[in-house]
């Protein structure tokens, strides 16, 4: 495993330092990953601290493709150790709607007030049973050597009765977990992280990462 610097090409004295990019402007996100990868060894940087300004279209068919072309990307950009991810919620009664759409339902412009009250209007009347939800989460890693790979994380729960709880974000309000009789927007943060499908996601990767490199 690589330390955090590394003697710099032609300069005995100097260093630099090893950089993973995760491909996202989401502060949310970068929180989380600073959190998960805080003693991996690399300097974290979102893609505007990372001096990266590129529009991708995600134009993959599931979470895993949509995370590996934001992924190469931003490393065909830098050469750098990038992590992207792409995330949403699955809604069995709705034919797993918005899934990959999510960020996009109704709109990209469409508060998540609004569309958080669309889903449970179009889930009303169904019993707990057929109420059954998850969320996903693939990241996916560029290696500066062009090696890739992919992990997915999932949270399962249901679309409760009415949005609650202000810690979370997106559709947090609206994703009941059973196991702790709230939404996950009224858990604690520590307590989300601990079971969260992007926690998931970014665990097993630093672990795959650590055996890789």
């Amino acid at each position: 495993m690589p330390g955090k610097k590394v003697p710099a090409k032609n300069k005995e004295s100097e260093e630099i330092t090893l950089k993973l990019i995760f491909a996202t402007g989401n502060e949310n996100k970068m929180r989380e990953i600073r959190q998960i990868f805080g003693d991996f060894g690399f300097e974290i940087q979102s893609m505007k601290e990372a001096g990266v300004d590129l529009d991708i279209v995600e134009d993959g068919t599931s979470f895993q493709e949509n995370a590996l072309i934001k992924a190469r990307a931003v490393h065909a950009a830098t050469g750098a150790l990038v992590l992207a991810d792409d995330s949403g919620l699955e809604i069995d009664a709705l034919n797993r709607e918005p899934g990959i759409y999510s960020a996009r339902y109704m709109g990209e412009d469409t508060s998540y007030d609004v569309k958080n009250k669309d889903l449970i209007r179009r889930v009303e009347g169904l019993p707990d049973e057929k109420r059954s939800a998850r969320f996903v989460c693939a990241v996916a890693a560029v290696l500066p050597d062009g090696r890739d790979l992919v992990q997915t994380g999932v949270m399962e729960g249901r679309v409760a009765y009415a949005p609650a709880g202000e810690n979370g974000f997106g559709y947090d309000p609206i994703f009941f977990l059973p196991q702790y009789g709230k939404t996950s927007a009224e858990i604690s943060p520590e307590q989300k992280n601990a079971i969260s499908h992007r926690g998931q996601a970014l665990r097993m990767m630093k672990t795959a990462l650590e055996a890789m490199l």
